[in-house]
C-alpha cells in the first residue's frame, strides 16, 4: 500500500479528481492549505496600498492505493495539474505499514476495496 500526497494549484483541483475517476481511482480526501515556496506569495492592492499575501493557497490530496494503481495516480495528477508554470505542485509517495478498515477490520488491500 503507498500513500499519494499532492499538492496542486485551487484551480486545477477539479481536473485532478477527475483524471484520478478515469483511473478508477475514486477514495481521496483532500483540504485547503496555504505555503510558500519558489513561487513566492501575492500581492494585492486595496485602496492604492498593496499588500504582501505572503502564502499561496492550494488544495492538497492524499490518496491512498495499491501498488498496481501509483503510477497511474501520478500520471493523471500530473498531467491533470501541470501549467508549465512554477507553483504546478508536487507530489510525495510512500509506504504504508498499516492500513486497517475501522467498520469491517480488512487491513491491506482490502480495507481500501471494502
Amino acid at each position: 500500500m503507498k500513500k499519494i500526497e499532492a499538492i496542486v494549484r485551487a484551480s486545477k483541483f477539479e481536473e485532478v479528481v477527475e483524471a484520478l475517476a478515469k483511473d478508477d481511482i475514486h477514495f481521496l480526501t483532500f483540504y485547503e492549505v496555504k505555503g510558500y515556496g519558489h513561487q513566492k506569495g501575492e500581492s494585492r492592492s486595496y485602496r492604492g496600498t498593496v499588500y504582501d499575501v505572503g502564502y499561496i493557497a492550494r488544495i492538497k490530496l492524499e490518496i491512498i492505493v495499491s501498488e498496481d494503481f501509483v503510477q497511474a495516480a501520478i500520471h493523471a495528477i500530473e498531467t491533470a495539474a501541470k501549467t508549465g508554470e512554477k507553483g504546478d505542485g508536487l507530489i510525495y509517495v510512500s509506504a504504508l505499514e498499516q492500513t486497517i478498515n475501522i467498520r469491517t477490520g480488512n487491513s491491506g488491500s482490502d480495507a481500501i476495496n471494502s
